[in-house]
């Protein structure tokens, strides 16, 4: 698959990119754990159909050391018994947030206060803030079609 538009090469989007790239940056190193910030990555690129970023953040969550079987259940947290309440908590406000149109109510205050049960504020601003940042990311790739599979851990560190 070829992209519509070579994000990399135009002005506009470089500029553009730097910034969120940078506000990226800031998130990962907030008090919000790593492994949530990835699991939350690749569940919101899932539900978004986001093939590149999908890839990229199985990718990288697996080079910081997630395993395979965490990585292949994310998509059936629900059911899947290896995510602790935290990341579950994580995990439903990524869906109601990255599903706003598809609920009336956007996200509900029980999803909300079940998360607020696991994070303190701060750690729950920068949850807001990556569910906010890589959906995004999904809608930008998925409008040009960046194509997945050729993106390699700390490729745009």
């Amino acid at each position: 698959m070829e992209a519509r538009l070579n994000l990399f090469a135009s002005p506009v989007a470089a500029r553009f990119g730097k910034h969120v790239v940078a506000a990226g940056k800031i998130l990962a190193e907030s008090a919000l754990p790593a492994s949530t910030q990835e699991l939350v990555k690749l569940r919101a690129s899932q539900i978004n159909g986001c093939g590149f970023c999908t890839d990229m953040h199985t990718k990288d969550a697996a080079h910081a050391g997630e395993t395979a079987t965490r990585l292949n259940l994310v998509a059936a947290w629900r059911e899947a018994t290896v995510f602790t309440d935290a990341e579950r908590a994580a995990l439903e406000l990524t869906e109601q947030g990255t599903r706003i149109a598809d609920a009336a109510g956007g996200v509900t205050d029980e999803a909300w206060a079940n998360a607020a049960k696991h994070f303190d504020e701060e750690q729950l601003a920068a949850l807001v803030c990556v569910i906010s940042l890589i959906n995004a990311f999904n809608r930008g790739n998925v409008m040009v079609q960046q194509p997945a599979g050729d993106y390699q851990p700390g490729q745009f560190a």
